[in-house]
């Protein structure tokens, strides 16, 4: 798992690309990101699937705040970012979140 950030616009937005290789996705067919960012919408920001089975989306996100995320594998299991900057409990007992901080 991997984030990589890249600040535009004179550091008021970030290109932020968030990736999961095949063996942390555990062979998933289809990784969606979901978090505040997008309204915890399952759905909004599915993850492209590359040749090497791993996964990759690229959000431009505005600068200066915490975002929480997690991925959701194959619509049924949530995973965290293990390089994640951060992580906060989620309201669900038992969970955290993951954080990117821009």
């Amino acid at each position: 798992m991997s984030i990589s950030k890249r600040y535009i616009k004179a550091g008021t937005e970030c290109k932020v690309t968030f990736k999961i290789t095949k063996k942390e996705s555990n062979n998933a067919q289809t990784v969606n990101l979901v978090g505040d960012f997008n309204g915890w919408d399952f759905n909004s920001t599915p993850m492209n699937k590359l040749k090497s089975g791993d996964f990759t989306v690229t959000l431009t996100l505005p600068a200066g705040r915490i975002y929480e995320f997690r991925y959701w594998l194959d619509n049924n299991i949530w995973e965290n970012d293990w390089m994640a900057d951060g992580y906060k409990p989620s309201p669900y007992e038992g969970t955290e979140n993951s954080l990117v901080d821009i």
